[in-house]
């Protein structure tokens, strides 16, 4: 059962009891990422989340450690582009230590210089490694110019150029910004007395402002912009990303995405698999995405192979799209996604970090939590017509945008077919 209680200065806590569990999960989601920069500070908010592991008034960066490590539990953290969440999952009987640790960094980390500058190095360490997986540089390249201009297009780990030049001024400023209780949702799943968790909560974040000094600006909404982009790496795979302007998480229709996307490319029997990977053993890897955010998002299918089979397996994947818009998808596949879909969701409902993880990003981004009977009934209604349309709506060749990356001089763009 979840229950939501407030601290005395506001913070939202999100409580999931699991009496039969023996473990417990906690985290601390921020409701702020890289659209929250600009073009003098894109990358702070990741550099944050970095530097309260590096030691408070309280701990080194190795008690932190070690202090996790002697309860036999795990401490991580993530950015996004819209928040940062600090985390950890520990046995019920060592989540009071969790809790204490976790609310010593987001108060009392010290920010040091030395450990600073350390820690850009490791920073750009990270940025060259993104650099190098083509992977990940596909996606980041059509983010980046299909949001032109815009926040929700920044590099959430930032340029090397602009991470070195950040200041720990700029960074206790930016703390001070949206690291405050009006932007704080803190979620708790597992075995635990929820009076002693919140007596806890209390004492390590009642204290922490209401409001930062500095007025948050609400971001405009971003626009779609059609790109074609290019970076030709000497490897021996051509990675392309090809991607269509779609809905948001807050859409009625994400869970007419969330199973559109399972039947088109997101399983290993969706089409794009089974008949380009399976059937013609043009690709290995061959797969569909969606990346929502609160006012818009993308739909991407990615693949990669060898650029002489690239503008195959290209026309094989509009082929599947057209496919799709005209005749829609069958009942037999409409159902067993929709099992498929109703699984992943139970299974992980028994799992206290996943509780833990959608309640944190639920009330966060929606304000509300979802119960699991009502997301599981989103996916029962999405019917055969949903799919079609949405497919005719969303996947319009004319308005696709492309990123290319390897080696290029083998590779047709005119197969593409955008111009």
């Amino acid at each position: 059962m979840v229950t939501i209680k407030y601290l005395s200065n506001g913070i939202t806590v999100v409580l999931e009891a699991m009496p039969y569990l023996r473990s417990a999960a906690f985290g601390v989601w921020v409701r702020v990422g890289s659209a929250n920069e600009n073009n003098s500070n894109n990358g702070i908010a990741h550099m944050i989340e970095h530097m309260l592991f590096k030691g408070t008034e309280r701990r080194s960066a190795k008690q932190i450690a070690d202090e996790m490590a002697r309860i036999g539990g795990n401490i991580n953290a993530f950015t996004s582009k819209e928040c940062t969440s600090y985390y950890s999952s520990t046995l019920s009987e060592h989540l009071p230590i969790a809790i204490d640790i976790i609310g010593d960094m987001l108060n009392n980390s010290v920010i040091d210089e030395k450990a600073l500058k350390k820690e850009k190095g490791v920073i750009i360490e990270e940025i060259d490694m993104y650099d190098d997986s083509p992977e990940d540089l596909v996606h980041e390249m059509l983010q980046q110019r299909v949001w032109k201009d815009h926040p929700l297009g920044y590099l959430i780990s930032g340029t090397k150029k602009i991470v070195r030049k950040v200041s720990r001024d700029q960074i206790l400023e930016f703390i001070d910004t949206y690291y405050v209780a009006e932007n704080m949702v803190i979620s708790v799943a597992g075995n635990f007395e929820e009076e002693e968790v919140l007596s806890l909560l209390e004492a390590q974040f009642g204290q922490m402002k209401r409001k930062g000094d500095t007025n948050i600006v609400d971001s405009i909404k971003p626009d779609y912009h059609k790109v074609l982009c290019t970076r030709d790496k000497d490897i021996e795979q051509l990675h392309c990303n090809i991607a269509f302007n779609c809905i948001s998480y807050l859409s009625e229709e994400r869970y007419v995405l969330s199973v559109f996307n399972s039947i088109f490319g997101g399983s290993i029997n969706s089409r794009l698999f089974q008949k380009i990977r399976e059937n013609s053993g043009l690709t290995y890897s061959i797969y569909s995405y969606g990346s929502s955010y609160r006012e818009t998002g993308l739909f991407h299918i990615y693949a990669a192979m060898n650029p002489s089979q690239g503008a195959q397996v290209v026309k094989k994947i509009y082929q599947i799209m057209e496919e799709i818009k005209k005749k829609g998808v069958t009942k037999e596949e409409l159902d067993m996604t929709k099992e498929q879909i109703k699984t992943e969701l139970i299974l992980g409902s028994e799992s206290a970090k996943s509780r833990m993880n959608s309640n944190g990003k639920s009330m966060l981004n929606r304000g509300t939590i979802l119960p699991l009977e009502n997301v599981i009934e989103g996916v029962n209604n999405v019917s055969l017509e949903h799919i079609k349309d949405f497919s005719n709506r969303y996947l319009n060749l004319k308005d696709g945008s492309v990123s290319l990356v390897g080696n290029l001089k083998d590779f047709d763009i005119k197969a593409l077919g955008i111009s």
